[in-house]
């Protein structure tokens, strides 16, 4: 059985991520800002982040899949809106935290027999998917895009594979009512691209039905 560490773990995708792990057996970490009956982890706060890792310094991550992410730039006017500070915030979370959670667990990944990082991107981080509007949200996901097939170069020797994904338009919070799937077919899919991830196909950016992406 794998040990699965997910960021962003107590609503949408990241929730039912970990419970269909759970009823496989893995054993599952499934952390949340907050805590409040996760493990507490704020991945825009690089003393929480250090403080997980700390706590699981002898545990082996096999799996670490780098959910947590906002879009708060949804409806904002070109005019006038997205504030500096939102800018601020959504890398801060889509970006930042994204690196300093792989840096922290990095140790721990590289204790497992095949150890992966799964990267929650998205079609709107897409070059070929460009139609305006939301740039802040768009703009963090093509970084963490980017991130992840940066990652990926410089692990592919350490052994550890790295793979980018869209997880499709969901009814979640996040994604709205207009969604194309839910999130049992989402997160159901994610985990199928996850098992295919290996060191042969690391620097993929996938989709949750199972195809190549274009950058």
């Amino acid at each position: 059985m794998s040990h699965i560490l997910i960021t962003g773990a107590n609503r949408g995708i990241g929730a039912r991520l970990a419970e269909l792990y759970a009823v496989t057996g893995d054993t599952v970490t499934a952390t949340a800002r907050s805590g409040d009956g996760y493990a507490a982890l704020d991945v825009t706060n690089p003393a929480s982040v250090k403080a997980l890792a700390s706590a699981m310094a002898e545990e082996t991550v096999d799996l670490l899949i780098c959910n947590a992410g906002i879009y708060p730039d949804k409806g904002q006017a070109l005019e006038d809106g997205y504030p500096s500070d939102m800018w601020a915030q959504s890398f801060a979370t889509n970006v930042t935290g994204v690196f300093l959670t792989v840096q922290a667990f990095l140790p721990h990944l590289m204790r497992s027999d095949a150890p992966k990082i799964a990267i929650i991107s998205s079609q709107m981080g897409s070059d070929t998917k460009a139609p305006g509007g939301s740039y802040i949200y768009r703009s963090s996901k093509a970084a963490a895009l980017n991130l992840a097939r940066n990652l990926a170069a410089d692990l592919a020797p350490e052994g550890v594979a790295v793979g980018a994904y869209h997880p499709g338009w969901v009814r979640t919070d996040m994604g709205g009512d207009g969604g194309d799937i839910d999130v049992a077919q989402s997160a159901e899919g994610l985990i199928r691209e996850f098992d295919a991830l290996s060191l042969q196909t690391t620097g993929c950016f996938r989709t949750w039905d199972g195809r190549d992406h274009p950058y």
